[in-house]
């Protein structure tokens, strides 16, 4: 009895420790209110049409010594293999400098994506180091940030492709059949949702005549190496391609760049990849960082994010993400792609990993890679085994009519696991981890196998590695420099580099430093016991393609959390295959269309209208228009709620047409609409379906079931709402959460390129997504509980109303609902400030970072205005400290206003003040260097210094530079 009431103790104390306010803070922010309780509070915020009728069925909560115990258990369920299975993914070795000091560093971890540049600095250099890895690798001018995985990589690759040839609409992309099968599935996928003619085809050394049709070829895909591990020369077929006036685009392993002829010599204009084997672990399928670089004059069409270098007020160089007007959440439907969160993270620890290596360093494992390969490939021919490529670098193919499931048995009775292609054929991929010995143990697994009937194992044995050294790599070596930026070649001891990323992580603001108050980002605790597990190898170096019973854990892992997420938002099953919450919406967008395509009486229209508000994610928008669905717009009442009007009318009008509906609940204008349920029954009526975004769940969770109140899909963000921290923009993952009636249309498989009747289309290149980081949230929910999860969503709720409360009088909040309260978060209207003084939302944010505060969400969802969202995570002291700040700007604002100081020489227009430029001989100001650095006395026990002034984002776009500069720009 004792053990169990110290268990429920430890339990209790983790959601206290989430859990920011309590106790007396608790009592004080409700009597700011006017609240005696919370429960009295939600009644009041949270309409009853929603609240769920039971309360939720988890297990009791645990310790945080207990969850590390299970998770233990768990992951000791997985087998841990030497993964030599290939496909896209390899086995390496993360520094521990960088494992340590980047991937299990909250101060990396925790930050959030760069859209306030100057206190992202450090994380912004990182990927820019990236891209410069990417683009010198792949001889090609200009790189992305990362894009999600390789598969999604290519399918935005093609639509780049369509997207810029001009004038031939009915153009064939063609897929080169030794891409990965994952890429085609996902590609088939995502193309046949648009109506984009795709063509897999043998590709030799030309196309095969009569693909094109009356537009012919736009665009083709190839993969160097390819599936099989042949290495081709590719120069012939793009030459090729490029007369007929298509694009072409290089899948490429980018280790092997190091010794291959790159894409852009190639004549690609196109290159994409996956990064993972530059020390990110498998994971099970993800995060890991894919790769896109363009040649010149694709830069604005090129999917996801693109660090450029600037100049600050100061003319300093500066970095910041260029050209985003492209990215979704901006441009809505005209968005190049629905991309959003990205792997920048992941990105980070690839990037880190060229730094630390460098050229000489990447050579050299590539070569001892291919050199294993080669070795491989001698000592199976020598036992009589046929090797099918003469060109490889990586990866061995083998003929063995018969025998294959037999090798791959026998091989993994040896610890290793390979790949059958097919009954006849096996193939061995080297990596980084390879060994001699793993080889020989390859070898005398095809022997044990009867693979190779004529081979002795004892002979083998004797004679191993005695035939000499040679290479399968063909004529095509590469002769071109590569990664000669002096960030590749300073940073060689442990010592040098753990100094370069700490001083990275003092230039960002991130979690670990302060709150982060973003509306619409849930930026909350991700808590150490959560994050600790993922490093581990029994979690950590699983193959997505491998056989399902050595992955039993995750297996286990994945039922639970699925489960466990079904049951707090009331739907019947759960994907975890989504692997960003852009991604989730179009997995839910596409089990509606395949149900709608699947129960459509004989000669009735297609159901292609998505209804979208106006007041919606821009990503609803993308998402929509990739799944090959029409945008109609519902116009928003002016407290942000759907107009019930307007819909009945847009109802009317398409209503033999309409697929779905799109809401975010509660809105994206912070505020629990009363009439959800009507919404829902209107949309039921008509026939389509409710897609619920659940962007917003922090809200919902444990008080109200989407599923339960009109949802027939949503998808989580795990990322907000499950404490998978955001990683600087990504990694996360957007599960899609179902009705019974959806669960035939959920993502499959993506080693299946063509699903059957009543399967849905995988949306990722693994079968579940970034499955690395589920333990994260799997241990969330087994930490607090339902009793938890509910405190943690009336917190959250009261945290929003009472910065609302204080803050009302300085900035008019925007929308409210019931009773004058908001959600989980509010939006603070500076738009009368603005007319007023000339003081805008990005002046307030600016000045923020002088207070030590990340700036709320500026100009989303209405223009001009702050959106605000404090999480149940920060604590009364730290909720203050934000309030405190803001109202301290509001009397600088003031001060404009009384004409104490011009608006151009403001505090608040020279924001953010840097230690250099406070500390400059001469100060010109009207105000003190003390108003500039200590607008408030807290500040001088603990300041943080922007390592830049304001950022001039057009001269970045104007003179666009998104590889590192000579170091020369610096000292310039």
């Amino acid at each position: 009895m004792d053990a169990l009431a110290h268990r429920t103790d430890a339990a209790v104390d983790f959601a206290d420790r989430h859990i920011g306010p309590r106790g007396a803070e608790t009592a004080h922010m409700l009597a700011q209110l006017g609240y005696e309780s919370l429960d009295a509070l939600v009644d009041a915020a949270v309409p009853a049409t929603i609240r769920a009728e039971v309360p939720l069925d988890l297990p009791a909560p645990r310790s945080e010594p207990e969850v590390l115990a299970a998770l233990r258990a768990i992951a000791a369920k997985n087998t841990v293999m030497t993964q030599m299975i290939g496909l896209g993914y390899s086995d390496t070795i993360t520094p521990p400098v960088i494992r340590r000091n980047v991937l299990e560093s909250p101060a990396w971890y925790t930050a959030y994506t760069p859209y306030q540049p100057e206190i992202s600095q450090g994380r912004l250099e990182a990927m820019l180091n990236f891209q410069t890895m990417v683009a010198d690798l792949t001889a090609l001018p200009i790189a992305n940030a990362s894009l999600l995985d390789e598969a999604t990589a290519v399918a935005e690759a093609a639509l780049l492709m369509r997207r810029a040839v001009k004038g031939r609409p009915n153009g064939v992309i063609v897929l080169d059949a030794e891409c990965l099968p994952q890429t085609i599935a996902v590609t088939l996928g995502r193309a046949q949702a648009m109506g984009v003619p795709v063509v897999v085809a043998e590709l030799t050394d030309f196309l095969p005549a009569g693909l094109g049709g009356d537009d012919g070829v736009i665009g083709v895909v190839l993969q160097q190496p390819g599936r099989s591990g042949v290495v081709r020369d590719l120069r012939g077929i793009v030459a090729q391609a490029k007369a007929a006036g298509a694009l072409v685009t290089i899948a490429a392993d980018l280790l092997s760049l190091t010794l291959l002829t790159p894409p852009g010599e190639l004549g690609a204009d196109v290159a994409v990849g996956s990064t993972q084997r530059f020390g990110v672990p498998l994971f099970y399928g993800g995060p890991h960082a894919a790769y896109m670089a363009v040649r010149t004059g694709l830069e604005r069409t090129l999917p996801g994010r693109l660090v450029g270098v600037s100049v600050d007020a100061d003319g300093a160089p500066a970095y910041r993400l260029a050209l985003q007007t492209r990215e979704q959440h901006i441009r809505r439907e005209k968005a190049t792609s629905n991309i959003c969160t990205a792997q920048a993270l992941l990105a980070i620890v690839a990037s880190m990993y060229a730094v630390y290596h460098g050229p000489d360093g990447l050579r050299a494992i590539a070569d001892r890679v291919h050199d294993r390969a080669d070795l491989l490939a001698r000592e199976l021919r020598g036992a009589g085994v046929a090797v099918e490529h003469d060109a490889f670098f990586d990866t061995v193919r083998t003929r063995v009519p018969g025998r294959a499931r037999a090798v791959v048995a026998a091989a993994a009775e040896r610890g290793i696991n390979l790949w059958a292609d097919d009954d006849d054929h096996v193939q061995v991929a080297c990596d980084e981890t390879t060994t001699p010995a793993h080889v020989l143990a390859v070898v005398l697994a095809f022997v044990a196998a009867g693979a190779a009937p004529d081979a002795d194992p004892v002979a083998v044995t004797d004679g191993f590695g005695l035939a000499g050294h040679g290479t399968s790599i063909p004529d095509q070596h590469r002769m071109t420099d590569y990664l000669t930026h002096p960030v590749f070649h300073a940073h060689r001891s442990e010592t040098a580099m753990l100094r370069y990323l700490r001083r990275l992580g003092d230039k960002d603001l991130a979690l670990d430093r302060s709150m982060i108050p973003l509306g619409s980002c849930t930026m909350k605790l991700n808590a150490t016991t959560e994050m600790e597990p993922i490093s581990w190898p029994e979690f950590a170096s699983i193959h997505p393609f491998a056989p399902r019973e050595q992955a039993a854990g995750y297996t286990e892992l994945i039922g639970d959390l699925t489960a466990w997420l079904a049951e707090i938002t009331g739907y019947a099953a759960v994907s975890v295959q989504p692997n960003a919450g852009s991604q989730g919406e179009f997995a839910g967008l596409l089990a509606i269309r395949g149900f709608h395509r699947a129960t459509a009486a004989p000669g009735a229209p297609a159901r292609d209208v998505c209804l979208i508000p106006a007041s919606a994610h821009g990503t609803n928008a993308a998402s929509a228009a990739l799944a090959g669905l029409r945008v109609v717009v519902v116009a928003t009442d002016a407290d942000g709620s759907v107009q019930l009007d307007d819909l009945v009318a847009k109802l009317a009008t398409h209503g033999d047409r309409v697929a779905a509906i799109m809401i975010t609940y509660p809105s994206t204008h912070g505020v629990y609409e009363e009439h959800v349920r009507e919404v829902c029954a209107l949309v039921h009526a008509a026939g389509g379906q409710v897609y619920i975004d659940g962007a917003n769940l922090n809200a919902l969770v444990g008080l109200a079931r989407p599923g339960e109140f009109g949802g027939d899909v949503s998808h989580l963000n795990l990322h907000k709402t499950f404490c998978i921290p955001h990683g600087g923009g990504g990694p996360g993952v957007g599960p899609i959460a179902v009705g019974a009636h959806l669960i035939p249309y959920l993502p499959g498989d993506p080693l299946v390129a063509a699903p059957a009747a009543g399967q849905g289309t995988p949306v990722s290149a693994a079968p579940f997504g970034s499955a690395g980081i589920l333990p994260i949230s799997w241990a969330y929910v087994a930490l607090m509980g339902a009793d938890g999860l509910r405190r943690a969503t009336e917190t959250a709720v009261l945290g929003a109303n009472y910065i609302a409360s204080r803050l009302t009088e300085h900035y008019p909040v925007l929308y409210t609902g019931p009773n004058g309260l908001v959600a989980h978060e509010c939006i603070l209207d500076l738009r009368p400030i603005t007319k007023a003084t000339g003081v805008t939302a990005e002046d307030v944010s600016k000045r923020l970072m002088d207070y030590g505060f990340h700036a709320p969400t500026v100009s989303f969802p209405v223009s001009g205005t702050l959106m605000v969202e404090p999480t149940e995570s920060e604590d009364l002291a730290e909720v203050d400290r934000f309030i405190d700040a803001m109202i301290a700007i509001r009397g600088e604002i003031d001060a404009v206003a009384a004409g104490r100081w011009p608006l151009a020489d403001s505090p608040l227009r020279g924001a953010p003040h840097t230690a250099a430029a406070l500390t400059a001989d001469e100060w010109t100001k009207p105000y003190s260097r003390e108003q500039a650095a200590y607008p408030i006395a807290a500040l001088r026990a603990d300041k943080y210094w922007p390592p830049v002034r304001r950022i001039d984002s057009a001269h970045g776009d104007r003179h666009l530079i998104c590889s590192c500069p000579p170091i020369e720009a610096y000292e310039q």
